[in-house]
Parts: C-alpha cells; sequence; structure tokens
C-alpha cells in the first residue's frame, strides 16, 4: 500500500491543510462509501455517472452494462473518479462562512477493462463480498450472458488523493457575539426497517449482513 504523492491534477492549490496523500486515509474513505462519480468526455462533452465503486488493493473498480456509451468511451482514456462522505452541515453566524463537514476522494488516471469471464466474476464477486459478506455463494449463479452483458473498469490508486474537513465553524472573532445559534448539524446515513421483496418465500429470514449494513 505504497502512499501517493501528489501529482499537479491532485496538488491541493485552495485550502491545501484539509488535503491528504496517503494511502491509509485514501483507502478508508473509498472502503466507507461505495457510490462513486466518474467523469469522462463523451463526443466532446463531459459527463459524470453515478456508480457503485470497491478497491482491490492498489485498484479502484467499477461496473455497468457493455452497451453503454459511457462505459465504451471510459475504457482506455483519462477518466477523474469522486467518492465523498458528508459528514455534517456547518452553520456559522453569517451566510458565507457557512460549510459542510465531508471527506472526499478523487482519482485521476487511464480507465482499463478487465477481461475475460473469469477476472469479471472473481472482481464481481469481490463486490459483492465487500458489501455483504457471504451472500455471493447463496445466489443464483451468474450466466455467461449476464457476464458478456458487464463491463468491469478500474483505475490504479497511484494518482489520487483525498480532502478532509471537519469542526466547527470558523466565525471571525467579531461575529462570535451574534446572537444566532451556531454550530453543526451531524448526518450519519443509517439503515431503516428493512423491506422484503412482495415475492419472497415464506419463511426465509433477514441474513445478518443485511441488518447490519451500514455507510461511513
Amino acid at each position: 500500500m505504497p502512499d501517493t504523492a501528489p501529482s499537479p491534477r491532485t496538488r491541493a492549490r485552495r485550502l491545501h491543510e484539509k488535503a491528504a496523500y496517503d494511502r491509509a486515509t485514501i483507502d478508508a474513505i473509498l472502503d466507507a462509501m461505495p457510490v462513486a462519480h466518474v467523469g469522462h468526455v463523451v463526443d466532446g462533452f463531459p459527463v459524470v455517472t453515478p456508480t457503485l465503486q470497491w478497491r482491490e488493493g492498489d485498484r479502484i473498480y467499477w461496473h455497468g452494462s457493455s452497451a453503454s456509451r459511457m462505459q465504451k468511451r471510459a475504457a482506455d482514456t483519462q477518466v477523474c473518479l469522486t467518492v465523498t462522505l458528508t459528514d455534517g452541515m456547518v452553520l456559522a453566524r453569517s451566510g458565507l462562512e457557512h460549510s459542510v463537514n465531508y471527506r472526499s476522494v478523487m482519482v485521476f488516471g487511464v480507465a482499463q477493462v478487465v477481461e475475460g469471464a473469469e477476472a469479471k466474476t472473481a472482481h464481481l464477486r469481490t463486490m459483492m463480498e465487500q458489501l455483504f459478506p457471504g451472500r455471493w455463494n447463496q445466489l443464483r449463479p451468474i450466466t455467461a450472458q449476464e457476464l458478456k452483458a458487464t463491463r468491469i473498469l478500474s483505475l490504479p490508486l497511484t494518482e489520487a488523493s483525498a480532502k478532509i474537513s471537519a469542526g466547527p465553524p470558523t466565525d471571525p472573532p467579531e461575529d462570535r457575539d451574534w446572537p444566532v445559534w451556531a454550530g453543526v448539524l451531524p448526518i450519519r446515513l443509517t439503515m431503516r426497517t428493512p423491506e422484503p421483496a412482495p415475492d419472497l418465500a415464506p419463511g426465509i429470514a433477514l441474513p445478518a449482513y443485511a441488518s447490519g449494513y451500514r455507510i461511513g
């Protein structure tokens, strides 16, 4: 797990004190949030798409339909992938001092396609087991046609950076006596009551990985 040295694209130019380039910080954020946004250029204009991501060692992966033009155009081209966790809304005593507490990662690089049914199956299994440990072996086996219809892309974590904002509002001294509430409204993603499929067969219990699932 080598640390990533900041590159011209990943080096923070504003609020550089919030930036982090060590892999422990980057990996922790990637592993905590499965939703990513991938930005690339399609037919001359920028496109950003949400997707599930997962990390395996020194690479980050995402998947989609083989028929998707975004998946096709992203292969072997420069892309930018971002992951963000929103931890709180920061309420200050003036409008422009309001902010957000967050943890984010940005990854740059050339997206590479995973080739071969065996490799694709292995990566999809890893994704499922990271999200819901033990579920893959309970599922109906994936078919050759499903694998053909699925494209998996990946990026190395050699050009990545994190940015973290945390703490209370930073009002200037002259504003601190202004009579309005100031502080942080914490945000947490929590699991609500599971909703079984309407056609679920009787007697199938909720698995432990579903009742204990959390993000963050």
